[in-house]
């Protein structure tokens, strides 16, 4: 029986319920297909703290060595450690995680040598073809030598190579909260940390796949609760939250107040455009706020704007030779760290900036959040075209508006601007709106969100 993919194979990743839609079977296919379409002769792997990742791992790990690539099994890691590796070892990777989703979910985040995503237009198409046609038919012949399969641990190079990208050698001493989540996070933060002069206060570090506490899941603002209050008890001078995987991080300011992943975005822009002599390009998603290309530009750099999706901003990345890329989820990339993702040399950054001065994080982060955000705001509807279609012809003829289909509809007027965009999974369409002002921020918001759900309303 041919096994169903459709809703286990994602954009980016592979990515389903265990064992209901996959488990160690297919997982072994997909080692296999894998090393095939890449043509790999030898891949590193790692794996996250889900009960099920360490057998979907090795499972995977058998199927490559059976097409005769060599396997390095780095174990427990976060997604960028094993960036780090697939980067430092030049071989293709495969991290087991679901990053901030539920216990029951895992899955694969592909890339090859140097930390190139895969993705459904560089390989994970082939990939699917393949698993379904073996999981029908039975795989083809194994390779006549079989791979090996050997461990290494990469958990201090990986903290190594973040350390040298960060002068962090004279930052004042820091009360830190870092809420791990019972993930990767209570891994990698330790090692990461060591030496520094920092008063660490640990929250959910001890590794659970079953997410005792909280989802591992920042961008949820319930999530952040504990943390908030944990930074204003103790009278930190920050908070950091990681969701599962540890690649995303999130920023608590000494109020308890979070800090917009724009102003993060910004802030690490202004940094390492000076680190390579105030010149570079960064790259940014069309719905960070406008303070980002603002202040690169104030910086000496180049914005390039893109679509929401880290294959875009990582292709951008590439091809322009950027020196840093981020986006409003709060995952940063780093040319030199690959091109990759992490947001643990993020945190470094602020802990960098805010250390390197005697203020609070919140009048640092001033200067790079100017404007008022509604964040993400999802709308279930019948039909995203046709409601797309309303909010068009509402301001399309307006003066002084301008519009672009860059990624879903981006509506510009002189002190606001909004983006419309589809969900490519679900019947949403979301909106994120910014104004010079909290007042015609909502106004703009309600009278969008009117369209969109088919109410009346007042126009600003």
């Amino acid at each position: 029986m041919v096994a169903d993919l459709s809703q286990l194979v994602k954009a980016y990743d592979v990515r389903g319920v265990v064992p209901d839609q996959w488990d160690e079977p297919l997982a072994e296919l997909f080692g296999a297909a894998f090393v095939q379409v890449t043509d790999a002769e030898a891949i590193v792997i790692g794996h996250d703290m889900r009960p099920s990742s360490p057998g979907l791992a090795a499972a995977f790990a058998r199927g490559a060595a059976s097409r005769g690539a060599d396997v390095t099994l780095i174990g427990l890691c976060s997604t960028d450690q094993l960036y780090y590796a697939s980067g430092a070892l030049d071989l293709p990777g495969a991290m087991f995680t679901a990053s901030h989703n539920p216990a029951r979910y895992n899955g694969i985040k592909l890339c090859r040598a140097g930390a190139a995503p895969v993705g459904q237009d560089t390989g994970l198409t082939e990939i699917r073809t393949l698993v379904e046609k073996w999981s029908e038919h039975g795989a083809s012949a194994p390779a006549a030598t079989e791979g090996t399969v050997t461990e290494r641990d990469t958990l201090t190079g990986y903290a190594d190579c973040l350390r040298g990208l960060v002068d962090v050698s004279r930052i004042r001493p820091l009360k830190v909260v870092v809420d791990a989540g019972n993930g990767m996070g209570g891994h990698t933060v330790p090692t990461v940390f060591r030496g520094l002069p920092l008063d660490l206060v640990p929250m959910y570090f001890e590794l659970d796949g079953t997410f005792p506490n909280h989802e591992a899941n920042p961008l949820d603002p319930k999530n952040l609760v504990d943390l908030q209050a944990r930074v204003v008890a103790e009278g930190a001078d920050l908070g950091l939250a990681f969701d599962g995987d540890a690649d995303r991080c999130f920023v608590i300011d000494e109020r308890g107040e979070g800090v917009s992943p724009s102003a993060i975005t910004a802030l690490v822009a202004a940094r390492e455009l000076a680190r390579n002599g105030g010149t570079g390009t960064v790259i940014h998603n069309l719905i960070t706020s406008r303070s980002v290309p603002e202040v690169i530009r104030e910086n000496g750099g180049t914005p390039v704007r893109t679509r929401v999706g880290h294959s875009f901003i990582k292709a951008e990345m590439a091809e322009r030779g950027a020196i840093f890329g981020g986006e409003h989820s709060a995952h940063y990339y780093f040319r030199d760290f690959w091109n990759a993702d992490t947001g643990m040399l993020a945190a470094l950054h602020v802990l960098a900036a805010l250390g390197g001065q005697e203020g609070p994080l919140s009048g640092l982060v001033d200067r790079y959040d100017r404007y008022a955000e509604s964040g993400e705001i999802n709308s279930t509807v019948a039909d995203q075209a046709d409601r797309l279609a309303a909010v068009r012809a509402a301001y399309g003829d307006r003066d002084g508006v301008t519009l672009d289909d860059l990624d879903g509809l981006t509506v510009t007027g002189t002190d606001w601007w909004f983006n419309l965009r589809p969900s490519n999974t679900e019947p949403l369409l979301r909106l994120n709106v910014e104004a010079r002002d909290t007042a015609m921020m909502t106004a703009v918001r309600d009278e969008v969100l009117a369209l969109v759900r088919e109410r009346t309303a007042t126009r600003p």
